[in-house]
């Protein structure tokens, strides 16, 4: 028997050109050192030299010149005292486009921008199953052709007649806007023992806002990071987005989330809490901070719990995303999505982004009070 031999060579996305195939690599960078593109181009030139991306036609020069040109870097003068290059909003926004692609793949852009809830009514996405016409029903809904077929059953083809009672109507699904605050973890472990988690908490974020703008423009996302104290950041400030010297007040943040949702006017509200650490902050009254990363202190658990409960009153649902696995972490993210009611998912870096995705897609569901 004739044996098959098969040639493995390295993949090569089609019709790539040079400059895309270096920005590709280029933005992934970009967000790991926070907008930094000096440092980016520096570990751009020590890739390229062990995977060879640029050519002797299309060099890394040819590429940052074409950088400049095509808008992506501006340098500033050096007569003002700065001389160092830095990404221009069309970086901003492709870098945003790029993590929605990375994580939400499958998503196009839906012209009516709105959530599907799991109640039929009052809509404009069709459900498949039709229903006696009621007063109060919208014109647009009537299916012609079913309401046609009644009229021809109910009368006869002799004489055609259209009584109301032949009217049918195809049933659509309720749809509702949805604001929902992203809270960041921006503590020091974020960063600690080597493992970059604030990157990909970045792209997830970055992806969020971008598939929100794009495809519920009816929505709102508010984004803000948490560290000793808690504070709002636009969706411009994200591929900048870098930890600190912080404790975690996860209390300030959740907060900051419940003042800011409560001037939202939706119905439908929700936080999303990227999180890989226990809280160890809270704010006194008297400003001081209270500060503890011994285990899980029982003041600030305490409290920790007491917001989540708030928020259940609020009928804000909290998703919890704990990146680590720590069995004592694991009791309290447990406990506080009891007070809650809300979700946790406990995962490492791999799949946040999906797991966001699929939580943010499929919490439609309209609060019937």
């Amino acid at each position: 028997m004739a044996r098959t031999a098969y040639v493995f060579t390295p993949f090569e996305a089609p019709d790539q050109t040079p400059f895309e195939r270096l920005l590709e690599v280029f933005n992934e960078l970009i967000t790991h050192t926070s907008g930094d593109v000096d440092e980016a181009l520096e570990w751009l030139e020590i890739i390229d030299k062990e995977y060879r991306l640029s050519t002797e036609d299309y060099t890394l020069e040819d590429f940052v010149e074409d950088l400049k040109k095509k808008g992506y870097i501006r340098e500033e003068p050096k007569n003002s005292g700065n001389g160092k290059r830095s990404i221009t909003a069309k970086t901003e926004r492709a870098l945003r486009k790029n993590a929605m692609d990375q994580l939400f793949g499958n998503i196009r852009k839906n012209g009516m921008g709105n959530h599907r809830s799991k109640k039929s009514g009052h809509g404009d996405e069709a459900t498949g199953e039709f229903r006696s016409f009621q007063f109060g029903d919208s014109f647009e809904q009537i299916s012609i052709t079913e309401s046609l077929k009644n009229a021809q059953i109910n009368h006869g083809a002799g004489e055609f007649r259209l009584a109301e009672n032949d009217l049918v109507v195809e049933d659509t699904h309720h749809k509702s806007q949805m604001s929902t605050v992203l809270m960041i973890d921006i503590s020091h472990s974020m960063i600690l023992y080597g493992e970059d988690r604030i990157t990909p908490a970045k792209k997830v974020a970055m992806a969020l806002a971008e598939l929100i703008t794009t495809c519920y423009p009816k929505d709102t996302l508010d984004v803000i990071v948490f560290g000793d104290d808690a504070w709002p950041i636009s969706i411009k400030e994200l591929p900048y987005l870098n930890v600190g010297p912080y404790h975690t007040n996860t209390v300030a943040g959740l907060e900051l989330a419940m003042d800011l949702l409560r001037r939202k006017r939706n119905t439908n509200k929700q936080i999303f809490m990227i999180t890989d650490g226990k809280p160890s902050c809270l704010r006194m009254p008297d400003g001081q901070y209270y500060k503890n990363s011994n285990g899980l202190d029982p003041t600030i658990v305490e409290k920790c719990y007491n917001m989540a409960s708030q928020a259940r009153k609020m009928h804000i649902p909290i998703t919890t995303f704990m990146i680590a696995q720590d069995p004592y972490l694991q009791a309290f993210v447990d406990e506080f999505t009891f007070s809650n009611q809300g979700k946790a998912f406990f995962t490492g870096l791999k799949g946040l982004g999906e797991m966001i995705f699929h939580d943010y897609e499929n919490n439609r569901k309209k609060r019937i009070s």
